[in-house]
């Protein structure tokens, strides 16, 4: 597999349902792994960005394309992050004791444009989506699967509403075009900023189970 990850497996044999878990500009293939024993029975796969960042004297993070203040992505660099993520994907499917049918895509902050591209370019893939502290950028998804849309894809945007880093406005505009895609989106906004706390890590749990645990046969 080509991209460095963290792996947190339920007990069991399996398979399991399974959360593809992508980190945000700055952090690594760990930095969402803490939350997997508190969102339920789940696989949680969180590989790691290819691209290297600077955070700090001697300190090292990892990001999914480069990122400039006050320029639009580089579409091309987009797309080789996002070539190789889902190449990850397509090796982890066939590595890990994955449950085809449940799998969900959870994006922190660029890590959430990721989760947004994978969902709309391979929607037969995923049960849910789960978008925090992100933004979508409609252009990233050009050139996808989108014929069908995203066909009634459950979908939960969470946001904070002081959030310093990535304007709240951004996730209040992601409802209004995932509705546009034919997806199914609920938007929940928090008194935080550009992080998770305790009450969207409460939502965000019970959303992956009502998604991936509750229902008996998924069609």
């Amino acid at each position: 597999m080509q991209l460095v990850h963290a792996v947190y497996e339920p007990l069991g044999d399996g398979p399991h349902p399974t959360l593809i878990a992508l980190h945000g500009w700055g952090a690594n293939a760990l930095d969402l792994l803490g939350l997997a024993p508190h969102l339920g029975p789940f696989l949680v796969l969180c590989p790691q960005g290819p691209v290297e960042v600077a955070i700090g004297p001697g300190m090292r993070g990892y990001g999914w394309f480069p990122l400039s203040a006050g320029a639009p992505p580089d579409v091309g660099a987009f797309k080789a992050g996002y070539a190789k993520l889902e190449a990850f994907l397509d090796d982890a499917m066939q590595r890990y004791p994955v449950s085809p049918d449940k799998v969900a895509a959870l994006g922190f902050s660029q890590g959430g444009v990721m989760a947004y591209a994978l969902a709309v370019r391979q929607r037969r893939r995923f049960a849910a989506l789960a978008a925090l502290s992100t933004w979508l950028l409609p252009e990233l998804a050009e050139g996808s699967q989108r014929s069908t849309g995203l066909d009634g894809l459950p979908v939960l945007v969470q946001h904070g509403a002081t959030d310093p880093l990535i304007p709240v406005a951004r996730g209040r505009d992601a409802i209004e075009q995932l509705r546009a895609w034919k997806a199914d989106p609920v938007y929940r906004e928090y008194d935080m900023g550009h992080e998770i706390n305790a009450a969207s890590l409460r939502d965000l749990a019970e959303f992956l189970h009502r998604q991936l645990v509750s229902p008996l046969v998924r069609v």
